[in-house]
């Protein structure tokens, strides 16, 4: 299939268990899905993974990304019997895990927002920074790349295996796309109201030593916001933390009691 990259889609990692509950991951603003990898052997233990990967040179409003999203989900739920769905937002998947969430509540059972970028716009250093992406020359674009590395994740605590996984998937954007995503976020606004309305109970993981978002004034805010919702502060962490080698995803939400017992998943 020669058109499969140009297509918004749902990457399978594993083989696919129709048994078990859906897991998706919506990534960062890489957009590639595949920074999740060294989450996916212990979570596979407990689910069916599916990560969203986006075409590299997509420009899409949120309404589409949104309604495109929702439509590849509810096919991968529906391949299952009465299975759970979990929604799993990393960064720029934030984002769209809450608006996914306020569209179609119905389709997920559970939410877990991984440093979201919904606090874009209270940082006004990284919004400015944003806007010179644009003008920034092609030959320089690569190595304003690099340059972040250390604002998206304590490298001291990421394998170099990880690190180089990074920043390829960084790489592999165009500098276009890269000023499109950073239009989405700017443009991102869900209101306290809509919030509220969230009724999934909802993980929200915050990293205490992020430098490119205040997460954790942003963890507390939805927190106090969305009605069935609980934070976790990774004290050391930096915004890319599921990339680090002590971040236990699979381990958190089961010590957050936030596994189903899979018999009841699958309508025994």
């Amino acid at each position: 299939m020669p058109d499969a990259n140009k297509k918004l889609r749902l990457i399978a990692p594993l083989e696919p268990r129709a048994d078990r509950p859906l897991f998706v991951f919506l990534p960062g603003m890489d957009g590639s899905g595949l920074l999740l990898r060294s989450q996916i052997p212990k979570l596979a233990q407990d689910f069916d993974i599916r990560c969203l990967a986006l075409p590299v040179n997509d420009t899409a409003c949120w309404e589409v990304l949104v309604r495109e999203t929702i439509a590849l989900i509810a096919a991968e739920k529906a391949a299952g019997f009465h299975r759970s769905v979990y929604l799993c937002g990393e960064s720029f998947g934030g984002c769209l895990a809450m608006k996914i969430v306020l569209e179609a509540p119905q389709l997920c059972d559970r939410l877990i927002l991984v440093n979201p970028a919904s606090s874009f716009r209270q940082q006004p250093w990284v919004q400015w920074g944003s806007h010179l992406t644009q003008w920034l020359p092609a030959s320089l674009y690569p190595l304003s790349v690099v340059g972040l590395l250390p604002m998206l994740a304590s490298l001291g605590k990421i394998g170099r295996s990880e690190r180089r996984a990074l920043l390829e998937a960084m790489q592999a954007v165009p500098q276009s796309t890269s000023v499109w995503r950073l239009a989405l976020v700017r443009s991102f606004n869900v209101n306290e109201n809509e919030l509220r309305a969230i009724e999934q109970p909802t993980l929200v993981i915050a990293s205490g030593a992020d430098r490119l978002l205040p997460s954790i004034a942003e963890g507390k805010l939805l927190v106090k916001v969305i009605p069935n919702a609980e934070m976790l502060m990774l004290a050391n962490s930096g915004h890319a933390c599921l990339l680090e080698t002590d971040v236990d995803l699979h381990g958190i939400m089961r010590a957050h009691n936030f596994l189903t017992n899979r018999s009841l998943v699958i309508g025994y």
